[in-house]
C-alpha cells in the first residue's frame, strides 16, 4: 500500500509539473473594451475582451417598452452606483431579451458599464470571475444567456450560491443578468406536483417544486416578455425595413411577411428582422 502511495504521491507531481509547463499565462483584458467573455482551458480561466461587441440601439427594440422601462431603471441605479438588483428575464424566444442587454450596453457604456459574458457550463467559476474585477472601478454584469438546467446540474448550485447564500458577499460594483425560456429554468414535472399539499384554501408545494422555483427567487427583479401579435409583429417589420432602407410597407409586404412569420411558426421580433433583411436584400437585387 506504501508503495502504491508513493507512485500516486509521484504521479500527481508529475501531473502538476506539466500543467505548469502548459499552462499559458493570458495577457491583462484590454480593460478600454466595453464587452468581454469568460474563457476557459484546462482548469485555467481568464477574461478575454471582445474587438467587435454588437452595437444594438435601445430604440431598435419594439413593443416591449414595459420591460424596457423596468431592466434600465435597475441599470442606471447600479451605473450610478446606488442599489439595484439582478435581473432574471424571461419568456418566449425572439421576443428581445439578449438583445435588450446588448442594447443597454450600448447606451451606459460610456457611464461605466461593461459586460462579460459567462456560458452556463462555465457558472462555477463565479466567483473566480468576481475575484478579478472587484476592484476594477467599472460596473460589471455578468450576463448569462439561454439559461436551462437539470437539477443536479453544478452551475445550477454555483449560480444559487453566487446570488444568495455564500458567506462571501458579492462585489458592489457586479450584477448578474441572466435570460431564459423557462420562468424556473429547470424541468417541472407532473410528479413534482404530487407531494403538493391543499390545506384548506392554501396550497404548499411540495420539496421537489420549491427547490426549483428556489434559484429564480433568488433574483430580486423578474421581467417577463410575451409573444408577440399581428399587430406588434408588422409594427417590427416596419422598423427593420426601414433600418434596411425600405420606408414604405405596402399591402403585399405586409402579406409576404406575415407568410414568413406562418412559415417559421412564430411572429417574434427576430422572425421579422429576419424578414426584413431577406426582403430587403432581394429588393435590391431586383429580386423582390
Amino acid at each position: 500500500m506504501d508503495k502504491l502511495e508513493q507512485l500516486c504521491d509521484r504521479a500527481e507531481k508529475l501531473l502538476e509539473h506539466l500543467e505548469r509547463l502548459l499552462r499559458v499565462d493570458h495577457p491583462e483584458p484590454d480593460w478600454h473594451s466595453v464587452a468581454f467573455r469568460w474563457r476557459k482551458k484546462a482548469d485555467h480561466g481568464w477574461i478575454e475582451s471582445i474587438r467587435h461587441p454588437d452595437r444594438i440601439p435601445l430604440d431598435a427594440l419594439c413593443c416591449i417598452e414595459a420591460q424596457i422601462a423596468r431592466i434600465e431603471q435597475n441599470t442606471r441605479q447600479f451605473v450610478h452606483g446606488f442599489s439595484a438588483n439582478n435581473v432574471l428575464l424571461t419568456g418566449a424566444r425572439g421576443t428581445g431579451k439578449s438583445s435588450l442587454i446588448k442594447a443597454l450596453l450600448n447606451k451606459y457604456a460610456q457611464s461605466g458599464l461593461r459586460l462579460i459574458e459567462v456560458e452556463k457550463h462555465h457558472l462555477t467559476d463565479l466567483h473566480d470571475i468576481v475575484e478579478i474585477i472587484y476592484q476594477r472601478p467599472e460596473r460589471f454584469i455578468l450576463f448569462c444567456d439561454d439559461l436551462s438546467f437539470e437539477s443536479d446540474d453544478p452551475g445550477y448550485k454555483a449560480l444559487k450560491v453566487v446570488l444568495d447564500g455564500s458567506l462571501a458577499a458579492i462585489s458592489e460594483n457586479v450584477l448578474i443578468y441572466a435570460t431564459s425560456n423557462r420562468r424556473h429554468m429547470i424541468p417541472e414535472y407532473m410528479l413534482d406536483n404530487l407531494a403538493t399539499l391543499h390545506s384548506g384554501e392554501e396550497v404548499h408545494p411540495g420539496e421537489a417544486i420549491e427547490e426549483k422555483i428556489s434559484l429564480s427567487e433568488r433574483f430580486g427583479l423578474w421581467v417577463s416578455f410575451y409573444s408577440f401579435d399581428q399587430e406588434q409583429y408588422l409594427i417590427i417589420v416596419q422598423y427593420w425595413l426601414a433600418f434596411f432602407g425600405i420606408a414604405e410597407i405596402t399591402p403585399e409586404i405586409k402579406q409576404e411577411s406575415l407568410q414568413w412569420a406562418l412559415e417559421r411558426g412564430s411572429r417574434s421580433g427576430r422572425v421579422a428582422s429576419q424578414f426584413a433583411r431577406d426582403f430587403a436584400g432581394r429588393r435590391k437585387t431586383g429580386d423582390g
